[in-house]
């Protein structure tokens, strides 16, 4: 489809302009130009092609310059970013120095908040709307929110401030029955009843309009809404939302233009708390993606036409996760696993087949499945929480108050811990080493192979007491394949620096030993497979011998294994003449694919080899 209308979109001033059924081929367009798009460079999909209506509504109703508009994950943004004058940068999505994948101010004066995790949302779009109040300005403040994210706590601090507030604040919850998985619990079951209702809120603006248009209408409306109101909850349970002081406006069809345009457009002259709810359809105008929105959710390049990845995914550590846990739930009936809506992503749908009694998925709530996995290993239980790195760190606090403090034998099996690529600074598993080190009693398993992985899955499980956690790498293996057992291996002999690393990156650390050898510099490789408690005898012992020691770590440099190395050494009167943290450092780190950001950051074998150098060049010029 040639794209008459989107082409001529550079901004949302082009998108007031248009008729309604411009509006509704803008609409056609804008899928067609994602398909396109993502097909080619992979990204979020479905939860994009269910957003175009309303993206488009939102733009005509209001002006995203001024007015700010917050997403909650910030997955459905693409429409958005296409209709603020960034088509042209589609080419560019997810790669290292191009268009973010997520909202981004410094993108555009249309992105009003960064958003990479779920559920905060209505919190800060209140934040906004109280400044708004604080300083006198005029703007509307709207946060769209999805059910999925609805299962998260956080969403529910916020919803219950800021009905009680009376700040004016639009909230249009974008219901399309997923998250990323199908979404579970008291939550869905609710909003599945309220989509019965459809039509009620046009019956209510005609209601809203006539009365108030007559002699007195305002202290009539007043009158009758009181008295509606408590005969309503006499005799129908009330949608919570209004119980928290919203008004309530839906359910209507989200992919209805006309629809949308009247209920957005009444919500902004509320002058209040509103909840605008919105029923669609998840991969909407995509079959593939309709049928498996959970596939097309986020998805790497693939065909079109059928529907296939290019790249047909193959084994990796989370699928190695989901078939260890299986054997070992069926050797021990006290084995469970619990996830936070990422039954897929982390390996757990193939437990969840076979124990489904012993599977649970809680929703977008990390804090509230650490705090329950603590009661499970209270009673007897052995649960295994599989999840990624960066959401982990949500449950921070229960780890240390409701595990730790117990020292309750919970297993933590942390996914895509370093760097993920594509996804960016909100994604990245690379403050997990600091935080899960500080926890007294943690023991931290780092599987650098896949018959790693599958042994050290056992013994955290069968082995271990106390709080364990196995990290990760997402994605498959490299060049090492082995098995060690102990604290720390020694991969390779040297006389001349100390390699020493963990996880995945033994692979960077054997191929810069193979371009030092050429340098005739013979390297010696230790590989930690616990980063916690450390193997610091051994560590203690390469050094002395070599004199010289780099440590590679795919993390921030606060709270890195190297940091506390170092520490370590020095206490025990042993300090290197060469000391070299190769690591990410203090900031955050962009988007872009694992490879190339290890390259940019000198953390490959190339620049490994060359810090090595550099530091054995110094060292001779200076003696």
């Amino acid at each position: 489809m040639k794209s008459e209308i989107l082409e001529h979109i550079s901004g949302p001033e082009d998108v007031k302009k248009l008729s309604q059924e411009e509006c509704q081929h803008l609409c056609e367009e804008l899928r067609a130009f994602l398909l396109a798009s993502v097909s080619k460079t992979g990204g979020h999909l479905a939860s994009n092609l269910g957003a175009v209506e309303l993206t488009v509504a939102i733009h005509r109703v209001f002006d995203t310059a001024r007015d700010r508009l917050v997403f909650d994950v910030g997955h459905q943004c693409y429409v958005h970013k296409a209709l603020t004058g960034r088509r042209e940068l589609f080419s560019t999505l997810r790669k290292f120095e191009g268009l973010s994948g997520f909202p981004k101010p410094y993108e555009s004066i249309h992105d009003a908040f960064i958003a990479g995790h779920a559920s905060n949302s209505v919190s800060v779009a209140l934040g906004m709307a109280r400044a708004r109040t604080l300083r006198g300005a005029d703007y509307c403040v709207l946060a769209v929110i999805g059910d999925g994210a609805l299962t998260g706590g956080l969403a529910y601090e916020g919803l219950n401030n800021a009905g009680a507030s009376g700040e004016p604040l639009i909230l249009i919850l974008n219901d399309n029955g997923m998250s990323i998985s199908r979404n579970v619990g008291g939550v869905a079951s609710h909003l599945a009843r309220i989509r019965t209702r459809s039509g009620y809120y046009r019956f209510k603006k005609i209601y809203h309009n006539t009365v108030h248009h007559l002699p007195g209408g305002k202290t009539i409306y007043r009158i009758v809404h009181r008295c509606k109101t408590s005969l309503k909850k006499a005799l129908w349970p009330c949608s919570f939302f209004e119980d928290m002081g919203f008004q309530y406006l839906g359910p209507v069809d989200g992919h209805n233009l006309d629809q949308l345009f009247h209920v957005l457009s009444w919500a902004k002259e509320l002058h209040a708390p509103v909840v605008v709810h919105v029923n669609t359809v998840k991969g909407k105008g995509y079959s593939f993606a309709e049928e498996n929105p959970d596939k097309f959710h986020g998805i790497s390049a693939f065909d079109p036409q059928t529907g296939l990845t290019l790249k047909p995914s193959g084994e990796n550590f989370s699928k190695i996760c989901g078939k260890t846990l299986c054997d070992l739930a069926q050797r021990d009936a006290r084995v469970c696993t619990i996830t936070a809506a990422m039954e897929s992503g982390t390996g757990l749908d193939r437990f969840a087949q076979h124990y489904p009694e012993r599977f649970f998925d809680v929703g977008i709530a990390e804090g509230h499945a650490v705090a329950m996995a603590a009661g499970m290993a209270s009673q007897g239980m052995i649960p295994v929480f599989a999840v990624y790195s960066s959401f982990l760190q949500r449950g921070y606090d229960m780890l240390l108050h409701d595990v730790a403090l117990m020292q309750l034998h919970v297993v933590f099996a942390v996914d895509r811990a370093g760097l993920v690529g594509e996804d960016g600074e909100t994604h990245h598993g690379v403050f997990d080493v600091g935080y899960l080190s500080q926890v007294p009693g943690m023991t931290i398993y780092c599987p650098s192979s896949f018959a790693e992985m599958r042994d050290m899955i056992e013994r955290a499980v069968l082995e271990e007491r106390g709080p364990v956690a196995v990290r990760y790498a997402r994605g498959g293996e490299g060049v090492y394949h082995g098995l060690s057992r102990g604290a720390s291996e020694c991969c390779r002999q040297g006389t001349d620096f100390t390699l020493l690393t963990y996880g995945t990156m033994i692979n960077e650390v054997l191929e810069a030993a193979g371009l030092l050898e050429i340098e005739g510099i013979a390297a010696e490789i230790l590989k930690l497979n616990t980063i916690q408690p450390l193997d610091i005898d051994a560590i203690e012992a390469s050094v002395r011998k070599t004199n010289a020691l780099l440590v590679l770590e795919e993390c921030v440099e606060g709270g890195c294994v190297g940091q506390r190395i170092a520490s370590m050494l020095s206490q025990r009167g042993c300090i290197p003449e060469h000391l070299i943290l190769k690591n990410l450092g203090a900031a955050f780190t962009a988007q872009g694919s694992v490879a190339l950001l290890r390259q940019s950051m000198g953390l490959n074998g190339a620049g490994i080899a060359a810090a090595v150098k550099e530091a054995l060049h110094r060292g001779k010029e200076t003696s």
